[in-house]
């Protein structure tokens, strides 16, 4: 019986020990939220800062890049008429002249034609191939600093790939759908994108300053927290004056002690 006692008696002073640290948890986050709206200009300070930082990158130190895209029109034909069995397998078609444009000669015939100073390997990382869904449809879209650059390789794929497909596959020419167009905007980087991840980096360093600084700091600043560190009811405070160092207030009248304690002998 006695033992049970003592097991109900554990279980109750550690549900209130439990209590107590949540309790302290919530006063913690409440002076952090006071905190943070202390630190608020700094806050958003730290936010223009990024701002303007991740502006001024991206304007001046990210060179811009262009797309342009042509399609091509995947269609097997026999005898001029189209059936099902014919778009079906146009389609089957369509996925497998996708690895037309992983052909090494396919982006030499390019780089020969336009007389580029890429590697094979090089302007294969400015292609982008896609199908899509439910579609015949083959998209060519190249990625160059230069919009007329990136208009002339669009084109110049448009132009090698069907034949070099004709040659090789023994399949039906694919045809031209749609031809590239010179771009006259950049596709890349996105201002302001990038300009709301620098305000928000600044601001998120911000907080994360004020938090460590929060957590750091083991100063006693009330009554409240002396009792909660030490367990000890507090008899009296004493007021300080604004704008008055405590310790060196506190200096003189140690002095004066001194001068007393010497008098006195």
């Amino acid at each position: 019986m006695s033992s049970e006692k003592m097991l109900n008696r554990q279980m109750a002073d550690t549900r209130y020990q439990n209590e107590e640290e949540n309790a302290e948890l919530e006063i913690d986050l409440v002076e952090l939220m006071y905190r943070l709206l202390e630190k608020a200009k700094w806050i958003i300070a730290a936010a223009l800062v990024g701002m303007l930082i991740a502006g001024v990158f991206t304007k001046f130190f990210v060179m811009p890049t262009y797309e342009a895209t042509s399609k091509l029109y995947v269609q097997e034909r026999k005898d001029k008429m189209v059936d099902l069995s014919a778009i079906n397998l146009s389609t089957q078609l369509a996925a497998d002249y996708v690895q037309v444009f992983s052909n090494w000669h396919v982006h030499e015939s390019v780089i020969r034609s336009l007389d580029l100073p890429y590697t094979y390997r090089q302007i294969q990382r400015m292609l982008t191939i896609t199908i899509p869904e439910d579609t015949r449809i083959i998209e060519i879209t190249v990625t160059s600093e230069s919009p007329q650059e990136a208009y002339d390789i669009a084109m110049a794929y448009a132009k090698v790939a069907p034949a070099f497909i004709e040659a090789k596959m023994e399949t039906s020419r694919p045809n031209v759908f749609e031809e590239a167009r010179i771009p006259t905007k950049p596709s890349a980087p996105n201002t302001k994108l990038n300009v709301a991840i620098g305000t928000f980096l600044g601001a998120a360093a911000a907080v994360a300053v004020i938090f460590v600084q929060f957590v750091s700091d083991d100063r006693v600043r009330n009554a409240e927290i002396l009792q909660k560190r030490l367990g000890l009811a507090t008899l009296g405070m004493m007021p300080i004056q604004d704008g008055v160092d405590p310790i060196k207030a506190v200096k003189p009248v140690k002095e004066a002690k001194k001068n007393q304690k010497g008098g006195k002998r």
